[in-house]
C-alpha cells in the first residue's frame, strides 16, 4: 500500500501544487516529489494524477491521513 509520504505528496499535487510547492512545503527535493509520485501511480496502478487521486479516494486514503 501507499507510504505516509506517498499519500501527502498525491494530496497535495490534488489540491493543484505544482511539484516544486509540494516539495517546499513537505520539506523534500522536487525530484523526491516525482519519485513518489512515480511509485503511487505504480502502487495503484495508474497513469495519471486524475486517476491516482479518484483511486485513492476510493481506497478512503484521504480522509485517513492529517493535512
Amino acid at each position: 500500500m501507499l507510504t505516509p509520504r506517498e499519500v501527502d505528496v498525491l494530496r497535495l499535487v490534488a489540491t493543484g501544487c505544482t511539484y516544486s510547492q509540494a516539495a517546499e512545503q513537505l520539506g523534500i527535493s522536487p525530484h523526491t516529489v516525482v519519485t513518489h509520485t512515480k511509485n503511487a501511480y505504480r502502487k495503484l496502478d495508474v497513469h495519471s494524477g486524475a486517476a491516482a487521486v479518484m483511486r485513492v479516494m476510493e481506497l478512503g486514503l484521504f480522509q485517513n491521513a492529517e493535512t
